[in-house]
């Protein structure tokens, strides 16, 4: 038996609804139920000791391993950790295990010895107060939340914040008449989260609102980017919601996040869930897509009474799903016949689907046409389908958070592919008579829909740039090297992503994408391995001749290759030429 991670969860996550504490397994052979068994007796002897209030305890098999979590207080969550750690260390004693070696753990420490250190920890993390404070909020309909540094009551325009150590005594006469809740959205998905959170703030500017966004690229407030990076985890979401400007939030909440930390975040009005495919399987323990639709959905635990869960009723799992939830549904589809649609809008209910060449959103048996599909630039004619779909769960969310039908349709009209409103996502440049594509696509469920956007682009030959992280397994990469041949590209640019080898040996994911696309078919001379994304990025663009296309997935480098293309715009340049600069 060996520890894989273990970790706090500040909010609610896949196994529970509270904070608590959570340790990952690989089993290596030992049966979960004994692990389960022995680990149940561990804690609860510690727990007795200590006198710590028996809490819900849940545990989670899978192959190869377990995921072991209790609830706790959110003042005790390093202890909650650390308790767990001395758990399963006494668990793998009494199975006859060899001692686990467990950072920052004593070897060879007995019961007593555990339960003395433990007690010790506690004490110096408690902070009564704090839960205490929790209770008073919650009975008052406000959010609080807290972190290392920081402690707030309400949300966005109606919120308060302390840092850690002066919040006791700042909190003992607090304000509760000027703090609220703003409307909150979650975005989740495998594919059109940031997308989709962007097109909700463009909407939430239209309607005259001071919308913050987080996402995997930036945080930003009435569209001034605030700080770039990845900030679709909790540090993001809780950076918006203590930003008193903002009046209503649109948080892309990733898997990652989820999985570490729980949501930051446990009251929304609307939540939306694009799609759910095959991305980071294994990881956590989530190693199928049911598993990974648990996942996405533990933000529709956080939907309020009133509130909306917006779906994809095009994905099987989440139409499974969606009716065995406690919150009402909204459902999206790009097919107005789907077999859903009848009985859910029978019921009174809310869809938004395509009708002809408009964009509807339907109640019962209101009709709302918001746009026509020309009318938004964001879906290139129709031939960006993906989008079509970003944009009616956008709608769904957009009404759910009540936002004016003329706002949604305006938005939705001046928000277009361009760099500046949804940097690497389709951004499309006519260059040197060609077309160069730049987009984020990550995984076979994005680039799939990327590459059949582009089918309906015309093009004399066609070129690709891939690489892809090494966190991804062998099968993968090369379903991403198949999905990537079926562009039909005269040439594939193969680069190195260095600084995501996770794990992987320079060289051998570009290997696996070149092998795979030999077996498909590709001439040898057709690919070729490049040191960097901005090397191939240069390779393409020096290949490309008038009238072809050339389709950029960019990570790392994309301000270097959007700077690369700005540049020889901006420089007239003619395909064929040399591209100059270094």
């Amino acid at each position: 038996m060996r520890v894989i991670d273990s970790r706090r969860l500040t909010g609610p996550s896949l196994l529970l609804q509270q904070p608590g504490a959570i340790i990952d397994l690989a089993l290596e052979g030992l049966d979960p139920d004994a692990v389960a068994t022995a680990w149940r007796a561990a804690l609860g002897r510690l727990m007795q000791w200590l006198g710590w209030t028996s809490p819900r305890i849940v545990t989670r098999s899978y192959t190869g391993g377990m995921s072991l979590a209790f609830e706790a207080p959110i003042d005790m969550l390093y202890a909650a950790t650390e308790l767990n750690e001395a758990a399963i260390a006494a668990a793998a004693l009494a199975l006859g295990q060899l001692p686990l070696v467990i950072e920052d753990m004593p070897e060879d420490e007995t019961f007593e010895m555990a339960a003395e250190r433990l007690a010790k920890v506690i004490k110096l993390e408690r902070k009564p107060w704090l839960p205490a404070l929790a209770v008073a909020a919650a009975e008052r309909n406000v959010t609080l939340l807290s972190d290392d540094t920081m402690v707030s009551i309400g949300l966005g325009r109606g919120s308060r914040a302390w840092p850690i150590d002066k919040a006791q005594a700042a909190t003992r006469q607090v304000p509760w008449g000027s703090m609220y809740d703003i409307r909150t959205a979650l975005v989740t998905g495998t594919n059109g989260k940031t997308t989709s959170v962007r097109l909700l703030g463009a909407i939430a500017q239209a309607a005259g609102q001071v919308a913050g966004v987080s996402s995997t690229d930036a945080i930003s407030v009435d569209g001034e980017i605030i700080e770039k990076g990845d900030f679709s985890g909790p540090n993001g979401a809780r950076t918006v919601l203590r930003d008193r400007r903002v009046q209503v939030a649109m948080l892309e909440v990733a898997r990652g996040g989820i999985l570490r930390r729980g949501l930051a975040v446990p009251r929304a009005q609307a939540a939306l869930v694009t799609n759910v495919a095959a991305d980071h399987l294994g990881e956590y323990g989530v190693l199928d897509l049911a598993t990974m639709a648990s996942v996405k959905l533990v933000v529709a635990r956080a939907v309020v009474q009133g509130g909306r869960v917006v779906l994809n009723a095009d994905d099987p799992l989440l139409l499974e799903r969606g009716p065995r939830l406690a919150s009402q549904v909204t459902w999206f589809t790009l097919d107005p016949a789907h077999a859903v649609l009848s009985e859910h809008l029978a019921r009174g209910r809310e869809a938004c689907f395509v009708e002809g060449e408009a964009l509807v959103f339907a109640r019962g048996s209101e009709r709302h046409t918001i746009a026509r599909i020309d009318e938004v630039p964001l879906l290139m004619g129709g031939a960006a389908r993906h989008n079509i779909a970003n944009a009616l769960g956008v709608i769904g969310v957009a009404m759910a958070l009540n936002l004016p039908e003329e706002a949604i349709r305006r938005g939705l009209m001046e928000f277009d592919n361009s760099i500046a409103n949804n940097p690497g996502r389709a951004n499309v440049w006519p260059l040197g008579g060609g077309t160069v594509i730049v987009d984020y696509a990550h995984n076979p469920h994005g680039l799939s829909a990327l590459a059949e956007m582009t089918k309906a682009m015309p093009a004399q030959r066609r070129a690709i740039v891939i690489g892809q992280a090494g966190d991804r397994d062998d099968e993968a990469i090369r379903e991403f090297a198949r999905v990537a041949w079926s562009t039909s590209p005269a040439r594939v640019f193969i680069k190195e992503m260095e600084s995501f080898l996770r794990g992987r040996e320079p060289g051998v994911v570009p290997e696996l994408l070149r092998s795979e696309l030999l077996a498909l078919g590709a001439e040898p001379g057709s690919l070729s391995l490049h040191p960097t994304e901005l090397d191939a990025t240069r390779a393409a663009l020096q290949w490309m001749r008038e009238g072809d296309l050339v389709l950029l997935t960019t990570h790392a480098q994309r301000d270097e290759v959007v700077a690369l293309i700005e540049r020889l715009k901006a420089e007239d340049w003619a395909a064929g030429q040399w591209l100059g600069g270094a």
